[in-house]
């Protein structure tokens, strides 16, 4: 079978094997670019985005540790943005690239704003899909009730309609068919059925993490005005309980030359496969030179 990839293996300081997707051609003109999931997901998050992108630049999809075909740490403790941050500045060596364009889903997003407080020189701009520098409460509680604890559905057809169960509020217009695509995308497969496609530890990672701050959650305010140095792009799933509309306007408050793009009826997070986000990201790219 061939694929519209190549497959890049790296290894981390600590000496984890990571795995990463490279797509298009490594001279492409534009600036590359580099895509980062959310917290339990990889790679294949990232399909119609990068097979969209790469026509006419290199687009890099990294598994980050614990995560699709990347190695797992024996301790819970090591599944962090700073720990991933680092991952992603090693994918960078491996890969030869010097500055990105950098495409954050949630956790992804979390992990580029720490970049851009550490080492803001690499990133050519930002695009924060459905994320923010404070989150809401209510939706961080959801994602910490099933990150780990989830039951491994028998069948794919069970796999979509358990999706579908969970999701289908915020995600109201899905198709059965993008159900069972957006269950390949969230399962892997073994044997012919689905298997979790993370390590459960990373939910135990998360839950330690809250309880540390006692409800407190931290926010990222001062990582997120060091991006007021290269071009933002904020895209918010319109029905989403991370981003909310006024975390929103916040950002914008903070920082006034950021883009924004709104995705219709879509939560926690847009697949960013949706027309109109795909228009605002074409024109961002755009309107910057990128």
């Amino acid at each position: 079978m061939s694929f519209p990839y190549r497959e890049l293996f790296y290894t981390s300081q600590d000496g984890l094997k990571l795995f990463a997707r490279d797509y298009g051609e490594r001279t492409a003109a534009g600036t590359p670019v580099i895509c980062l999931p959310g917290l339990t997901r990889n790679s294949k998050d990232f399909e119609p985005l990068a097979e969209h992108l790469s026509a006419d630049r290199r687009v890099i999809c990294p598994d980050l540790r614990g995560r699709g075909r990347s190695g797992y740490c024996d301790n819970w403790t090591d599944y962090t943005p700073a720990h991933e941050m680092m991952d992603t500045l090693d994918l960078m060596g491996a890969a030869g690239i010097g500055q990105a364009i950098f495409v954050g889903t949630s956790r992804g997003g979390l992990i580029i704003m720490a970049l851009a407080a550490f080492r803001p020189n690499v990133i050519k701009a930002a695009i924060l899909n459905d994320i923010g520098p404070e989150v809401e409460p209510k939706g961080i509680a959801r994602i910490a009730g099933y990150v780990g604890v989830m039951e491994t559905p028998a069948t794919w057809d069970e796999a979509a309609v358990k999706l579908r169960m969970m999701n289908e509020r915020e995600f109201p217009n899905l198709s059965a068919e993008e159900w069972r695509v957006f269950a390949h995308r969230t399962f892997a497969e073994e044997n012919g059925v689905p298997k979790m496609d993370y390590d459960p530890k990373i939910g135990t990672a998360m839950r330690k993490g809250m309880e540390a701050a006692k409800g407190e959650i931290p926010t990222l305010w001062p990582q997120f005005k060091s991006l007021s140095q290269m071009p933002v792009l904020a895209i918010r799933g319109e029905n989403s309980d991370i981003l909310t509309a006024g975390i929103m306007a916040r950002m914008k408050e903070a920082n006034p030359a950021m883009k924004s793009a709104i995705a219709k009826d879509r939560g926690h997070a847009p697949f960013l496969d949706e027309p109109e986000v795909l228009s605002a990201i074409d024109d961002f790219l755009a309107t910057e030179s990128l």
